[in-house]
């Protein structure tokens, strides 16, 4: 079974919610794969940018540096949760029953990405999701999908999502939002045994019922 891409948000850095997220996702029943968002570490980054006027390509390697940074940390939070650079030791641990988190920098290195900060962790999600031939996107986020009943481009629009994510996505991947209700909901529901939130196309819909 292809894993399940899931982008936990740098939002949740230092929150009860990213405790919360990672204790939902460590008790999964099927494959998936953490990515984990910048965070506070991103922010840095463009903080230093700001002042120290380095180009977008080095703030864009930087803040894949700073992905790494959170996953870091995430993986620290759970025994079953570990770091990965690659799809090989993807593979290895979940053979082993653990949940990879996903350190980007290797697979990214060369890879056919524009340095812009267009392009976030949502993206980057969305095209690891391509790599491994996934058919389903989780993106676990601090704002409930529901609130955007007009779909994809309203989350873009409105900054919830990158606006890179529609054309990297893929046609044949299934994008869910989890927010802030799912969580509390999922909590109520472990081990985790379906995709939670609600699954949005160029038209939201009410969803959460995907069966791993």
């Amino acid at each position: 079974m292809t894993p399940l891409v899931v982008k936990l948000g740098g939002s949740t850095a230092g929150r009860i919610e990213m405790e919360q997220w990672i204790t939902v996702l460590a008790s999964a029943t099927f494959p998936l794969v953490i990515v984990p968002g910048g965070g506070p570490f991103a922010d840095q980054v463009r903080s230093s940018q700001r002042e120290m006027h380095f180009s977008d390509a080095a703030a864009h390697e930087m803040a894949i540096l700073a992905m790494e940074q959170f996953g870091i940390v995430i993986a620290e939070r759970h025994p079953r949760v570990q770091p990965a650079r690659s799809t090989g030791e993807f593979e290895a641990i979940l053979a082993e029953g653990g949940v990879p988190v996903w350190l980007p920098s290797q697979m990214t290195r060369n890879a056919d990405i524009a340095p812009s900060w267009d392009i976030t962790s949502d993206s980057l999600a969305a095209w690891l999701s391509r790599q491994i031939g996934g058919r389903h996107l989780l993106l676990c986020k601090q704002v409930d999908p529901e609130a955007f009943p007009e779909g994809l481009q309203a989350l873009v629009d409105k900054g919830v999502v990158d606006a890179m994510l529609p054309e990297l996505l893929g046609e044949e991947t299934s994008l869910y939002i989890a927010g802030p209700s799912s969580l509390r909901s999922q909590l109520m529901e472990l081990p985790m045994s379906r995709i939670p939130g609600s699954r949005v196309g160029m038209c939201a819909t009410a969803g959460g019922g995907d069966r791993r």
